[in-house]
């Protein structure tokens, strides 16, 4: 499997070309990435073969398609946990 369909397995979401996107799905046909800016939904879609000619640049990927290459940062969301582990329960005052 190429290097960036790999680290996309793992990352929540991405930047591209600036943009911060949470919808992007990555399979064996290739890439497809939507998000707003402003007011437009943007989508990018790339094939297998593209993804594939995907190349890294540091912590960047340059991605090209018929009309422009393209810089995503892959990241990953910071979650909460379910249970707060680490503060104490509240008691109940006790009666006096």
């Amino acid at each position: 499997m190429p290097a960036l369909a790999t680290a996309l397995e793992s990352c929540d979401m991405l930047l591209i070309d600036g943009l911060h996107a949470f919808d992007f799905t990555c399979d064996d046909t290739g890439l497809v990435v939507e998000c707003m800016d402003g007011r437009q939904l943007r989508r990018w879609t790339f094939t297998a073969e593209q993804v594939a000619a995907a190349r890294a640049e540091g912590n960047d990927w340059l991605l090209a398609d018929a009309e422009a290459e393209h810089r995503l940062v892959l990241m990953s969301a910071f979650r909460a946990p379910d249970e707060d582990e680490d503060e104490p329960e509240l008691e109940a005052p006790a009666d006096r």
